[in-house]
């Protein structure tokens, strides 16, 4: 499904740093060394189809590097 982020993601929280990541060999293979945090947030989000809902995401992100992978966790409303 690809969703398209909407506005500003708020309540942000990290919930991993570091070697607390399941996927942070991947993500260092893929993106490159740094050090990376999965966090979560709250944004209105566009799905595929074109319908917008407000939802929980989740991220992975670097400094130098950015947000990668943005996944939706949780719908929270429409």
């Amino acid at each position: 499904m690809s969703l398209e982020i909407i506005g500003v993601v708020t309540q942000v929280q990290t919930i991993a740093v570091g070697s607390s990541i399941r996927e942070r060999p991947r993500l260092e293979r893929v993106y490159g060394p740094g050090r990376w945090r999965k966090r979560k947030g709250v944004a209105r989000v566009r799905l595929g189809l074109g319908k917008t809902v407000l939802a929980e995401v989740h991220w992975y992100e670097a400094s130098g590097i950015g947000r990668r992978e943005y996944k939706i966790k949780r719908v929270l409303g429409g």
